[in-house]
């Protein structure tokens, strides 16, 4: 087995891959929470809780956290998801025991004092203004709550301003005990590292933190999806995403689907660039992808482009998706993205904190966990009638479509 598992007497997985001729570790702390878990009256809480968690500790300030980090040469981040929450460093292996001794203390005894709560709700209100003025990337929020409009994994990871601005001391500690427990939390790390002494560490630094529960998601329907939502904004281009319900992350069809994203958007030779961007000229971004959850997923296409161009963008991915579906993909092609995938996949793996990265996202999904190489062989496996029923099954849904543009609602409809 390429790594080793041990799991502490209240519910904290340790799991580590040791990677010869490192002299570095990148260490995650994944806790199994983010934004589809949160209730309705706390949008936003676990990217906000992020945040907080940097803000200081009984014994340690802020800035007493971002000088020792500093001190020891080491990266110290933090990111939210819809399904879960990870705080990572990235030190040289001598350094690992301080700066995982900090990051634990960070994420079990932070404060969250009123007084650094004031200030940080301004940075997130900040970051949420951010992002609905940079609209390639609000676009995936337009999109998700056309697509799940009544789930949670169709609300914004940052929540709302009116939510945000409500949060206080009790509601961090609450979210913070709910589900910040020892059957939630996952420590991996990849690089130079001892696992034994990772384990011991980790009883040091966590074994303190109650069982708690497991969370568990429930299998919501998620409303009528929209088939278009148009938001009017004053801009140069127009984002367009056209997509549709996909596969739960733990289908075995998944690895066709990747192949089919791939041979539509994922790389200069795929239909879509080379239809849209290469022989008509009418986008620079242009690509599809798939985002796959526990229970569900979503298949999109981006698009930018000028505003008098979205009928006739449209229109080129709805005959790309009819094409696929009638015609699924040649042998030639099919070998082209199932190489483009596992070269990509091969030049990623050369970092330690992509291997944390991948070893903690299975391990915090609940998903087997499988090496690189094991991943690589399901890709290689895929035949070309896999990925045409994977066309048939997914392009044959009716897309669901959302624009933002300088244009009215009432207008695209008229246009597509």
């Amino acid at each position: 087995m390429f790594y080793d598992k041990t799991v502490l007497d209240n519910g904290v997985t340790v799991l580590t891959e040791p990677m010869e001729g490192f002299k570095s570790v990148t260490l995650g702390i994944w806790v199994r929470v983010g934004n589809r878990d949160e209730a309705s009256d706390v949008y936003g809480i676990s990217h906000f809780m992020e945040h907080m968690i940097f803000k200081g500790t009984p014994t340690r300030t802020a800035f007493d956290i971002s000088m020792a980090f500093d001190a020891l040469g080491a990266e110290l981040n933090a990111f939210t998801s819809r399904e879960y929450t990870c705080f990572y460093t990235r030190s040289a292996d001598e350094h690992l025991p301080e700066a995982f001794e900090m990051l634990c203390d960070m994420v079990v005894n932070s404060l969250f004092s009123q007084d650094t709560i004031e200030p940080e709700r301004e940075v997130v209100l900040e970051e949420i203004a951010r992002s609905e003025d940079t609209p390639e990337d609000h676009i995936y929020d337009v999109f998700s709550e056309a697509l799940m409009p009544d789930h949670p994994l169709g609300r914004p990871i940052l929540g709302t301003r009116e939510i945000v601005s409500s949060f206080e001391t009790a509601d961090m500690h609450a979210y913070h005990d709910a589900h910040y427990t020892g059957e939630n939390i996952f420590v991996v790390a990849a690089g130079s590292v001892d696992h034994d002494r990772l384990v011991e560490l980790t009883q040091e630094g966590l074994g303190g933190l109650p069982r708690g529960t497991r969370q568990v998601r429930q299998s919501e329907e998620g409303g009528k999806r929209l088939d278009l939502q148009a938001v009017t904004k004053d801009t140069e281009q127009a984002h367009i995403m056209v997509g549709m319900p996909s596969l739960s992350n733990d289908d075995p069809r998944r690895y066709a689907y990747g192949l089919l994203d791939t041979a539509l958007g994922g790389g200069m030779s795929s239909r879509l660039f080379q239809e849209i961007r290469e022989k008509r000229g009418l986008a620079y971004a242009v690509y599809a992808q798939s985002e796959l959850y526990e229970g569900r997923g979503q298949f999109v296409v981006y698009i930018g482009s000028r505003p008098e161009n979205i009928a006739e963008c449209i229109e080129v991915v709805r005959a790309e998706f009819a094409k696929a579906r009638e015609e699924g993909v040649d042998a030639e092609e099919l070998a082209r993205v199932c190489e483009f995938i596992c070269g990509n996949s091969i030049l990623a793996g050369e970092s330690s904190r992509t291997h944390m990265s991948r070893l903690g996202k299975q391990a915090v999904s609940g998903l087997p966990i499988k090496s690189l190489d094991e991943s690589l062989d399901e890709y290689r496996a895929v035949t070309l009638d896999d990925v045409k029923q994977a066309a048939e099954e997914l392009l044959a849904q009716q897309p669901t479509i959302a624009v933002i543009s300088p244009y009215p609602q009432d207008k695209i409809e008229e246009m597509i």
